[in-house]
């Protein structure tokens, strides 16, 4: 049987986009917890940008690195084509491709840089305390993302198109983080939650459910189905 290890920080979102992925795939795999802001050199031997997730398939005389959140779900579109999490239009590809790079850089950059940063990264580092300002900024950049999102799936089912896709997994992935920290304001976004819940009901959702970062406990409702 092909080893599958799956190198990971469990609140980071491109890592938790990877889990989702291969979840859904139903493709099997390891764990191993990277505590990527420290020194690492075994893991920047596999990955020297040293970003998490990285997937190591085979052994040493045969194995694949897939580096990152992109290859790893391409790779897993090719091995395991069905489902399908690609959609058939190219219309419709090339809006969930966008709509990924949206998450990946536009909601990273504008959200993740202040709010994540502010709630996480700064107890993982030993960097003090939140600055208020920054939270504010992060809140509000998450609460436009949201009404985004909102006027997209008044109009879809699913975000990229009428069915589930990639693009779906990634913004799930950014916001199930801030769900385990209590910061999404659903009440205010009614088309965003019902979304929401239906991704949180899939069985590849139920490991990150299960996610415990030591001194972050989860928000109350972060493991119920129905919140």
């Amino acid at each position: 049987m092909t080893t599958r290890i799956l190198h990971h920080f469990t609140l980071d979102p491109a890592s938790r986009y990877a889990r989702l992925v291969l979840g859904e795939k139903r493709i099997a795999f390891g764990e191993a917890i990277v505590r990527y802001w420290e020194p690492n050199p075994a893991f920047e031997a596999l990955n020297p940008s040293g970003l998490t997730p990285v997937l190591v398939v085979g052994d040493l005389a045969e194995r694949l690195v897939l580096c990152e959140s992109h290859a790893i779900a391409g790779w897993a579109e090719d091995v395991v084509p069905d489902p399908p999490l690609l959609p058939r239009a190219l219309q419709d590809r090339a809006e969930m491709r966008r709509l990924v790079q949206w998450f990946e850089r536009k909601f990273d950059f504008e959200v993740n840089a202040l709010l994540l940063h502010e709630k996480m990264e700064k107890r993982l580092l030993g960097l003090g305390s939140p600055d208020t300002n920054a939270v504010r900024a992060g809140r509000e950049a998450l609460r436009n993302h949201l009404r985004y999102m909102d006027t997209l799936l008044a109009e879809r089912d699913w975000l990229a198109c009428s069915r589930l896709t990639l693009a779906d997994f990634a913004a799930a992935a950014h916001l199930s983080v801030y769900d385990y920290f209590a910061e999404v304001p659903w009440a205010d976004f009614p088309a965003c939650k019902t979304w929401y819940m239906k991704l949180k009901s899939r069985p590849c959702f139920r490991p990150l459910l299960s996610d415990r970062q030591p001194g972050m406990a989860p928000s109350s409702y972060y493991h119920d189905l129905d919140f």
